[in-house]
């Protein structure tokens, strides 16, 4: 029986490790990105499939979105990127080149961009001192590539990234200082 694991998409070695530093969510979203890039038949995974698993299991980042119609058609792109949008990505490597790879995750199937987001995530996981990397660290990173396929959907669906990011922030500054959970959007003033 052939494998439906792409070549490169396997979890790599080291992949208890960075399990070890997630939260149980972010975990599972990397789970669910991995299943979808092998059904997909890509190699890596990207930005985009991060992004979507991202959209799927995390409300808190739902939340930071302007409002629900934004997350319907954001998963609306990420959705048709079988048949249709997204097409052009399938069987290329993600790497934009605007963000450097540091490489503290070193897991095989990972496009150089969703590495860097990733790092991003673990960086700003221990900045706050915690132990493990939470949703909103993992959008943080998708954004800080201007250049990636995660802001490219974005872009698309008509968020604004920078206003997204200061969301984002806002969140992060109330989780550290005590908050029950990140502050969510909704906000309509843009």
């Amino acid at each position: 029986m052939q494998s439906r694991t792409p070549p490169g998409a396997d979890p790599g070695p080291i992949r208890a490790e960075l399990d070890s530093r997630l939260s149980a969510e972010l975990a599972s979203v990397v789970a669910g990105a991995r299943r979808r890039a092998v059904r997909d038949g890509d190699r890596q995974i990207d930005t985009a499939h991060l992004l979507h698993s991202l959209l799927e299991t995390d409300p808190e980042v739902r939340a930071v979105f302007e409002n629900g119609a934004q997350v319907v058609r954001l998963l609306g792109y990420l959705v048709q990127r079988s048949i249709g949008y997204g097409l052009q990505w399938q069987g290329t490597v993600e790497d934009s080149g605007a963000v450097p790879v540091v490489g503290s995750v070193q897991e095989a199937g990972w496009s150089p961009a969703a590495l860097s987001a990733m790092d991003v995530a673990l960086e700003r996981a221990e900045s706050r001192e915690d132990p493990r990397a939470l949703g909103m660290d993992l959008l943080a990173g998708l954004t800080a590539d201007p250049e990636c396929r995660a802001v490219e959907v974005l872009g698309r669906a008509g968020v604004d990234v920078e206003m997204l990011l200061q969301r984002v922030e806002a969140g992060c500054r109330q989780y550290a200082s005590g908050g029950h959970g990140f502050a969510g959007g909704h906000s309509s003033g843009r």
